[in-house]
């Protein structure tokens, strides 16, 4: 069986990083990195860090509007697909990758699986809600992280060859954590153990609104504790743009370094006191960590972190963010929300199950 896998951002090269290694046990996987994060330090260096294979298809489409970045993807991709002639295409989550992998599959009448289904935010004004819906109901095998997502699936109908995995972030997770605390000292980035607020601010709707860009930062700015901010080339970009900059460079506290490597990120994140975040897979592995999060955000997919008691959705403009982070108590982090930390195992193996009932009935 061949399949071609298509990614391109961090969070999915993480989640490559543990299917490609069950899957391989099996089959015969084709890694297509569209190029969607393009910079070393925010993709590159996973690929060494993780062991990710090389990619057999580098895209580099990198960097540009929305409806022209998906459709210089599809048209790569698809000539891709036509060269290959997979038995299958797999995509991941819910980006602009995922949308044109899932798209140049099902034109070409090549099942599609899609690893993280059902996930909703039933917000349509994200791209990446208009990316996962339009997925699922393309897709022929569906891999949900969580029962939620399955009953999300089920109110749309999508009911066939839909199975609950657990979260490969979570595998992700366990598998690394240990080789970040071998390769990095925290002390590298000038913190302490549970001495820091871990920020990371990217999402369009907080970095294109100088309202809420400027709220989140004047409440970092007013904090005790240091705040240790990886800064996304986004928002570096705006608090240029909305002439915002000054509050990072008079707030002494407020510790702004390079976008961070995955297994960096890992470190950071299990020794913060608090995590504050509009990025759903930090959601996630905050819980992992055992951590608080605040997600700057009105709405969440990963919505069992919050029912949890272990995040919090915090309107910045609306809200004292800086009083809501000193004062953010969770709840209990027993619960295991996401699973045993076999996803990667469950998918490659159900993976090969469908492909082989498929390939005896078209026989």
């Amino acid at each position: 069986m061949k399949i071609v896998t298509v990614a391109g951002t961090r969070p999915q090269l993480v989640k490559v990083a543990s299917v490609s290694r069950e899957l391989r046990k099996y089959a015969t996987e084709v890694l297509v990195n569209t190029g969607q994060h393009y910079d070393y330090r925010m993709a590159g260096v996973f690929f060494e860090e993780l062991q990710i294979p090389k990619p057999d298809y580098d895209l580099g489409i990198g960097s540009a509007s929305h409806g022209k970045q998906t459709g210089e993807m599809l048209m790569a991709i698809e000539e891709v697909l036509i060269k290959e002639s997979p038995d299958a295409v797999l995509v991941y989550g819910d980006t602009n990758s995922t949308i044109a992998g899932a798209l140049a599959a099902s034109k070409l009448h090549l099942p599609v699986i899609h690893v993280e289904a059902g996930l909703r935010s039933f917000n349509k004004t994200m791209p990446e809600e208009i990316n996962r819906i339009i997925t699922d109901h393309v897709s022929s095998l569906l891999f949900s992280p969580t029962g939620a997502a399955i009953d999300n699936l089920r109110q749309e109908n999508i009911t066939e060859n839909v199975i609950e995995t657990g979260d490969v972030m979570y595998d992700a997770v366990l598998y690394n954590i240990g080789i970040a605390e071998e390769k990095y000292q925290l002390e590298a980035f000038g913190v302490k153990e549970k001495k820091y607020i871990l920020a990371t601010i990217h999402r369009a709707e907080n970095t294109d609104s100088e309202e809420r860009l400027s709220a989140i930062f004047r409440a970092f700015a007013a904090l005790d504790d240091d705040v240790i901010l990886p800064l996304h080339p986004r928002t570096k970009n705006k608090l240029r743009e909305f002439g915002l900059e000054h509050l990072l460079v008079n707030a002494a506290n407020i510790k702004a370094i390079e976008p961070v490597s995955y297994l960096e990120m890992l470190l950071l994140e299990k020794n913060a006191s608090t995590i504050v975040t509009d990025s759903g897979g930090v959601q996630k592995e905050a819980y992992f960590a055992r951590v608080p999060c605040l997600t700057v955000r009105p709405e969440t997919e990963w919505v069992e972190t919050v029912e949890a008691g272990c995040n919090m959705l915090v309107d910045p403009v609306k809200e004292d963010l800086s009083v809501v982070i000193k004062n953010f108590r969770p709840k209990s982090f027993e619960v295991q929300l996401y699973g045993d930390g076999k996803a990667a195992q469950k998918i490659a193996k159900e993976t090969m199950m469908y492909l082989e009932r498929k390939t005896a009935l078209s026989g």
